[in-house]
C-alpha cells in the first residue's frame, strides 16, 4: 500500500506502486481536473505539484513519492483565489480549456517562487502544450499573476465552478432601473 498526503487529506493506495500518480488520481480518487494528454510527459496536461515542485503526474509512479505532499487543481484553492487562476481568468487565458489545468499548476509552482519573470524563464520553466496557441496570454498572466500576489493588482476572484461569468456578474433586478414604459395607443 502506498501512503501520500493529497490536496491535504491522507490517502492510502491499494495500487500496483508502479501505477503512474495521474491514474491514481483519476481512477482512485476520482479528480478528474489533472488530465491525461499524451502519457509520455510531453504535453503537461497532467501537471500538479508534488512537495511543492510542478510534475507530469502520468511519469511518475506513485510508490516513487510515498510520504510526498501531492497538490491537484481541485486543491490549488477552492474558491479560485490562488493569483494564477484569478490571472487566467481576467486575462480570459482558457480557449478549449483542456490544456488550462496542467498550465494553472505548473504557472502557480512558477508564481509561488519568483517575484519576476522573462518571457524565456516562463517559457522554460511551463512547457505545457497548447494546440489553440494562448502562449501570449499565458505569459501576460503569469505577470499579472506576481503582481497579484505582491498586492501590486487587484482583480476579483473566478466565479465559483458551475457559474457562468455572465451570471455572476448580472445585476440585482431589483436594483435596475424599470424598462420605459412603451408608447399608448389609441384606438
Amino acid at each position: 500500500m502506498t501512503s501520500f498526503t493529497v490536496n491535504g487529506q491522507p490517502v492510502h493506495y491499494r495500487m500496483d506502486p508502479a501505477t503512474p500518480l495521474l491514474w491514481a488520481l483519476r481512477d482512485a480518487s476520482n479528480l478528474t481536473g489533472t488530465k491525461y494528454g499524451c502519457g509520455t510527459g510531453h504535453c503537461g496536461a497532467c501537471m500538479v505539484h508534488v512537495d511543492g515542485n510542478a510534475v507530469r503526474s502520468c511519469r511518475v509512479p506513485i510508490g516513487q513519492i510515498e510520504g510526498s505532499f501531492v497538490v491537484t487543481i481541485e486543491g490549488l484553492s477552492r474558491d479560485r483565489s490562488h493569483p494564477v487562476q484569478q490571472a487566467f481568468a481576467a486575462n480570459m487565458v482558457p480557449q478549449c480549456g483542456y490544456c488550462i489545468p496542467g498550465m494553472i499548476m505548473a504557472a502557480a509552482a512558477l508564481v509561488d517562487r519568483n517575484d519576476s519573470l522573462t518571457d524565456e524563464q516562463i517559457h522554460a520553466a511551463i512547457p505545457n502544450l497548447c494546440r489553440c496557441g494562448i502562449y501570449p496570454r499565458l505569459r501576460e498572466a503569469v505577470r499579472r499573476a506576481i503582481r497579484i500576489k505582491n498586492g501590486q493588482e487587484q482583480v476579483g476572484a473566478a466565479p465559483p465552478p458551475g457559474v457562468s461569468p455572465d451570471e455572476a456578474a448580472r445585476t440585482v433586478p431589483a436594483l435596475r432601473p424599470p424598462p420605459p414604459a412603451p408608447p399608448r395607443r389609441r384606438d
